[in-house]
């Protein structure tokens, strides 16, 4: 099991929708609309003689300006269930994510909520949870 080869995995997924750019690792300065993957946690002996691996991680999307109405409405888009710009679509595209896992899944997406970016600007963002399984 490679945990890069999955975070990358997860992001070539992300940058199938047209404007998001993804994020295997968490950047200085992000191009807005984006999405960060983020490592939560490992669950290790998920089956006999160590032969499956719990993997969460958080993506976090983050759009334009807080107020702006237009980054309201793009967040619904990447909320959406199915479509050109929904982040569970696009994730589970390739649910092997490039050959690194068995299989992986959009389980939720939290709040909406201020990002700070400390560049002087309050971001619209939100956290999907997801879940991939590897050896």
């Amino acid at each position: 099991m490679s945990i890069t080869a999955i975070r990358d995995g997860i992001e070539a997924n992300l940058e199938t929708i047209s404007g998001l750019r993804g994020y295997s690792e968490i950047p200085e300065n992000p191009s807005i609309p984006a999405a960060v993957v983020t490592l939560d946690t490992i669950e290790y002996h998920q089956s006999m003689k160590n032969g499956l691996i719990q993997l969460g991680f958080t993506v976090t999307v983050i759009v334009g300006r807080f107020n702006a109405r237009t980054a309201q409405q793009l967040l619904n888009d990447f909320a959406a269930n199915t479509g050109p710009k929904s982040i569970r679509q696009a994730i589970e595209s390739d649910r092997t994510l490039g050959g690194a896992a068995f299989d992986c899944a959009v389980q939720t997406m939290g709040g909406v909520n201020n990002i700070d970016l400390n560049d002087g600007n309050n971001y619209l963002g939100t956290d999907f949870q997801v879940v991939a399984y590897a050896e």
